[in-house]
C-alpha cells in the first residue's frame, strides 16, 4: 500500500527536522547581537486569550498522553509565557514553516484507521494536531518552556474542530497552523477558540461558551 512505502520514506522526519532546526539555532546564536537589535521584527503586542474554567479534553489527548506522558506532563516551574526576542521569533516563525514543508498532510482515516488519533508525525505524515505537536516538540528542544505552548481547539473557517498551537508569550498570544506558515496573534486567525491546555496541571481550560467538538480530525 501506498501508506506503508510513504512510512519507510519518511521514518527519519523527526531526526531531519530537529537536526536541521539545531543548525538553524546555531546560526541565529552567531547573528545574535545583530537580531536583538531588530525589535522592528518582533510582532505588535496583543492581548491574551481569556480562559474562564476547566474543560474536557479531547479523547484522542488523553490516549496521546498515555503513549507520550512527557509531551503532556505541566512543569510548574517553567515559565507560563515566553519573553519574545527577535531570536525567539524567528525561530517560532522557522520551526513553523519547516513543518508544515516537512509533513504531508493526511487525514486519520487514511493513516490509522481510526476517526481522530495525535500523534508526532514520525512517518512524516499527519493532521492538524500532528504538524502542531511535532512543531511544540521541536520548540521544546530548541529550549522554549513546554509550558507556554499549548495545544488548543478551535472551531474553523469550515465550521470544524481544528487544531493548532498557542505560544504564550509577553506580547500576547500567537499561533501556529498548518493552514498558513503565517505566525498570527489568535484573534486576527477567524477561528472561534473552544479550549486549550491548562497551564498550571494535564488539564484542559475553557476559552468561551461554544460546543467543543469531539474530534480534531482535520487535515
Amino acid at each position: 500500500m501506498r501508506r506503508g512505502s510513504s512510512r519507510s520514506n519518511h521514518g527519519p522526519t523527526v531526526r531531519r527536522l530537529a537536526l536541521a532546526c539545531c543548525m538553524a539555532s546555531s546560526t541565529a546564536v552567531l547573528a545574535g547581537q545583530t537580531l536583538a537589535q531588530k525589535v522592528a521584527a518582533l510582532p505588535a503586542a496583543s492581548e491574551l486569550v481569556a480562559s474562564t474554567r476547566q474543560a474536557k479534553p479531547i479523547p484522542a489527548w488523553a490516549e496521546f498522553c498515555k503513549r507520550y506522558p512527557t509531551e503532556c506532563t505541566v512543569d510548574p516551574s517553567q515559565p507560563a509565557t515566553i519573553t519574545l526576542t527577535a531570536i525567539t521569533w524567528s525561530t517560532i516563525l522557522e520551526v513553523n514553516r519547516r513543518v508544515n514543508r516537512s509533513v504531508k498532510s493526511l487525514p486519520d482515516r487514511d493513516h490509522w484507521g481510526v476517526a481522530d488519533r495525535w500523534d508526532l508525525a514520525e512517518d512524516g505524515f499527519g493532521d492538524c494536531e500532528d504538524f502542531q505537536l511535532l512543531k511544540r516538540k521541536l520548540l521544546a528542544e530548541a529550549g522554549l518552556p513546554r509550558r507556554a505552548m499549548r495545544m488548543t481547539v478551535v472551531i474553523d473557517d469550515r465550521d470544524e474542530g481544528h487544531a493548532i498551537l498557542m505560544i504564550r508569550t509577553d506580547r500576547g498570544d500567537f499561533i501556529l497552523d498548518n493552514k498558513t506558515s503565517a505566525v498570527l496573534p489568535w484573534s486576527k486567525t477567524g477561528y472561534t477558540f473552544v479550549k486549550r491546555e491548562g497551564q498550571d496541571r494535564t488539564a484542559w481550560v475553557s476559552l468561551g461558551g461554544v460546543l467543543s467538538p469531539v474530534a480534531t480530525a482535520n487535515p
